[in-house]
């Protein structure tokens, strides 16, 4: 027998799910009801205040915001240095081709999310105060070995703490965008104004593991629809996400291919030995200012990243329900202080990038969402009973099936086989360079003081 108020909640998460998207609201169901709950929620975010503004964001537009803001951040400083290993075309296609394959797997992660959680609420499950996390939403569909699989990966992956959900980035998520859109035509505009190195050559792809780095290192840059899920749940009505990240990835590209290509342009074969586009542009107050917004947008990515790790932990240690802002705080701070510690004594640029990318980002975000989909949709009444049919522009669910199967094979072929010998091999052969606690990445080292030259005595003069 349920409590009287378990069955409201399950009246209230049925009929959120049976009433259309035009009645308005969200409050809890996918396609956003007509609940009183819904409708409260509604007027409390129509009315205009300071907290509703910079903290409650639940709209298309904040999903965007935190899919654009979080697709790329200090990587796009070492696109530049992916295009010397790739070449100018061959960087341009990766970056459209990769970034074009992560939006259909966060399309196929949008589905599969709309999928569990309509099957859980006809069930009249209750989400009220819980997150869906991708793990959740692979167990329900798949069953435990592919929720392990994924949440293996994922917490891998997952790299503060006064912040409850992506609910509450609004206000970083528009700030980390200017930032990013700030440096990124920074970089290209300053790579113009400096103008091309004397005797500057281009004579990228020359190397195999040169080559498949730089791949794998754009295969990273596209892979940050980690967070999907928890980025959907947050949203009012998590149904609009469908091509939500297409659009974010498409905003990223007016950043990642003029800056890419300008410095590449301007610099060079001398980009292979600088991973960081910063370090050989010259210091002025525009370079200054560049720093100093992506250092911010570190701790914006910082969040971003570790916000999956503090909703499986607080579940793990049944704090995920709490409501206290406060002791969440204190509850996430035994995930946060080691991975700070570790980010701290690790340099996780450049090379680092590109062996995560292969290894892990791979499985997460490009291999699993993709096998998830194929294995969910498997029998002929899972596609008929689908709570999303293909899209408009794939005739039918053989093409998905076959353009998944693509995907899984190009990307454990290519991403993982490749890029995972390209990276690690480059990662070895630099290991050195790295240093635990470096005061300075990568940097040349100081050069020896000069002896003192011989000095000849001076010469005797006779006087006469």
């Amino acid at each position: 027998m349920l409590s009287q108020k378990q069955a409201e909640e399950a009246i209230v998460a049925t009929s959120s799910f049976n009433e259309t998207e035009h009645g308005g609201g969200g409050g809890g169901g996918v396609n956003g009801g007509t609940t009183r709950e819904g409708e409260e929620t509604e007027q409390d975010h129509s009315m205009f205040s300071v907290k509703s503004f910079l903290w409650h964001g639940g709209s298309v537009w904040d999903a965007w915001f935190s899919c654009a803001s979080n697709q790329v951040a200090q990587v796009l400083l070492t696109l530049p240095y992916s295009f010397s290993q790739l070449g100018m075309l061959s960087g341009i296609l990766l970056q459209i081709f990769y970034g074009l394959v992560g939006s259909w797997t966060a399309y196929l992660i949008s589905v599969l999310y709309v999928e569990y959680r309509t099957r859980k609420e006809k069930e009249n499950v209750s989400f009220k105060n819980h997150v869906i996390q991708w793990f959740e939403v692979l167990d329900g569909l798949l069953g435990p070995y592919w929720k392990a699989a994924g949440l293996a990966f994922n917490s891998c992956c997952a790299t503060t703490v006064f912040i409850p959900s992506f609910h509450n980035y609004r206000i970083w998520s528009f700030l980390g965008l200017g930032m990013t859109t700030y440096t990124a035509w920074y970089l290209a505009i300053a790579s113009f104004v400096h103008g091309q190195v004397e005797n500057v050559t281009h004579s990228g792809p020359t190397k195999a593991v040169l080559y498949f780095t730089g791949a794998t290192n754009i295969l990273y840059t596209f892979g940050g629809h980690a967070v999907t899920v928890e980025i959907m749940h947050a949203m009012w009505k998590p149904q609009k996400f469908k091509y939500i990240y297409l659009m974010a990835t498409l905003y990223v590209f007016t950043l990642t291919l003029p800056s890419a290509s300008a410095v590449y342009w301007a610099f060079g074969d001398e980009l292979l030995n600088h991973s960081n586009a910063f370090s050989l542009l010259p210091k002025n107050g525009f370079r200054d200012a560049a720093v100093i917004l992506m250092l911010i947008h570190q701790f914006i990515t910082f969040g971003f990243a570790c916000t999956p790790l503090y909703f499986v932990w607080e579940k793990v240690i049944g704090m995920h329900d709490t409501r206290s802002i406060c002791l969440r705080a204190l509850a996430r701070l035994p995930v946060v202080i080691p991975i700070w510690f570790l980010a701290i004594i690790f340099p996780f640029f450049g090379p680092i990038n590109s062996a995560v990318g292969a290894l892990l980002v791979s499985f997460t975000v490009y291999i699993i969402p993709s096998l998830a989909h194929m294995l969910t949709y498997r029998k002929a009444s899972a596609r008929q009973n689908a709570a999303e049919k293909p899209p408009f522009f794939m005739p039918s669910w053989t093409a998905m099936y076959v353009f998944n199967a693509f995907i899984v094979v190009w990307i454990f072929v290519v991403g993982f086989g490749f890029g995972g010998w390209a990276s690690v091999t480059n990662f070895v052969k630099q290991i050195d360079t790295f240093g635990l606690f470096a005061k300075c990445y990568q940097c040349k080292p100081p050069l020896p003081p000069p002896h003192p030259a011989a000095v000849a005595p001076p010469p005797l003069h006779r006087h006469r």
